[in-house]
């Protein structure tokens, strides 16, 4: 199991922008979305396996945002041990996006190799995401042990 932590606030994946060059159509991801994608590698490539993993995987991601300061102190207290949870956007699959593309050539070939994915949203005074891959060969193994 290869397991990780990006410190930071978490940003998700933006929506894709269009831009005009001679007449033809340009896609490209906002600014924000990419310096995070970067930060998410930089953070990745301590972790990353000497061989890109190959074959199915589980995908577990655990988003922390920063607690609103508008929280009363009793509030925050809850929304620290889990009790309040962001029900508010951005997305929890938005934040899956681009933790994938930016481990795509880190971790794994292709995202068509995540299988399963698990993906909460937290609130924590130290905002981060905390990501786990596992081959499902490991989980697999993990159950008959049990």
């Amino acid at each position: 199991m290869i397991t990780f932590t990006v410190y930071g606030e978490p940003i998700a994946q933006g929506r894709p922008r269009a831009t005009t060059i001679n007449g033809h159509v340009r896609m490209y991801d906002p600014a924000k979305s990419r310096e995070y994608k970067d930060y998410i590698k930089l953070a990745a490539a301590d972790h990353a396996p000497t061989v890109l993993l190959e074959g199915p995987l589980s995908l577990v991601v655990k988003v922390y945002r920063p607690i609103p300061k508008s929280f009363s102190k009793k509030k925050t207290a809850a929304a620290e041990t889990g009790q309040i949870r962001p029900t508010t956007k951005p997305d929890a699959d938005n934040y899956l996006k681009g933790i994938k593309d930016a481990l795509k050539n880190i971790m794994w070939k292709d995202d068509s190799q995540i299988v399963s994915v698990t993906v909460t949203k937290f609130y924590s005074q130290r905002p981060r995401i905390e990501v786990s891959i596992e081959t499902l060969e490991q989980q697999i193994q993990q159950l008959s042990i049990c």
